[in-house]
């Protein structure tokens, strides 16, 4: 711990890890409550693997396509077709709720095979992949840095249009329906939601363990807070701690910061099951 702060003055990526580690706890946790309380962790699961294509996608477009696509980013793929998924896994959700578990499982594996695929026929090794699938605190650069500043103001000036119509939607779908509350919409707009925050936690733990942020801090919160803007301020506290804190306590030692911020996330979780049981008791 003590030399990351011994050597943050002469290196600049500790910085940019940190900011990004504060701007993706703020996507986190105000997207957080919205997702446990509607549960739809296994949806936002979904969207984060099949955005695995998209990487493949950009990587495979940049190298095949330099004049035209030359300038595009994997972070820049993987957003679009995050939001295109969460889109196409909100209509199966609404339209094919019998069947919706096995196709969603589909697009899932889909995504995360074209993905890899396309990487696999673009010359060269591409380790950047390996940083998005599983975090890369280390190295986050200034483009990936300002992308995520963006999608954080995206992602809180929706919120603070439709939060009352999240909310109606996550407590109970049929009584909002019935208030004329536009149900399907405001679904899919959560899930786009979802969909931008998952992205912004890719710098952090990477796609395949965004689950783990995307949900614990809110469902830890959630056992001492009454009402959704207490539990998005604390989540969004939490998150932040999170994001940050593990990632400096350590450093310099050969435990991999990713594994270090999800493994204190899920221990504060079960820490906060132990102690909501011995307040019940």
């Amino acid at each position: 711990m003590i030399d990351f702060f011994h050597d943050w003055a002469d290196n600049p990526f500790l910085w940019s890890g940190l900011w990004a580690g504060l701007l993706a706890g703020l996507a986190c946790g105000i997207t957080g409550p919205y997702v446990i309380t509607k549960r739809i962790v296994f949806l936002a699961g979904a969207i984060a693997h099949i955005a695995v294509g998209g990487i493949g996608a950009s990587v495979f477009l940049a190298h095949k396509f330099p004049q035209l696509c030359g300038s595009l980013q994997p972070i820049q793929g993987a957003t679009a077709v995050a939001i295109i998924s969460a889109i196409v896994v909100g209509l199966v959700n609404e339209y094919w709720a019998e069947r919706s578990d096995t196709i969603i499982g589909a697009l899932w594996a889909i995504g995360m095979a074209v993905g890899l695929l396309l990487v696999k026929f673009t010359p060269g090794y591409q380790g950047e992949l390996m940083s998005y699938l599983f975090g890369n605190l280390a190295f986050v650069s200034q483009r990936q840095l300002q992308w995520i500043g963006f999608l954080d103001v995206v992602i809180i000036l929706i919120v603070l249009l439709f939060h009352k119509q999240f909310i109606a939607v996550c407590l109970d779908q049929e009584q909002a329906r019935l208030q004329g509350v536009p149900v399907t919409f405001i679904n899919l707009l959560l899930l786009s939601v979802v969909a931008l925050t998952v992205i912004c936690l890719t710098s952090m733990v990477g796609l395949i363990l965004v689950i783990a942020l995307l949900s614990l801090p809110a469902a830890t919160v959630a056992r001492f807070v009454n009402g959704m803007l207490a539990m998005m301020v604390w989540s969004t506290i939490l998150s932040c701690f999170l994001t940050t804190v593990p990632r400096i306590l350590v450093y310099g030692t050969p435990v991999n910061p990713e594994s270090a911020i999800v493994i204190a996330a899920a221990a504060l979780y079960l820490m906060s099951l132990f102690l909501a049981g011995r307040t019940a008791r």
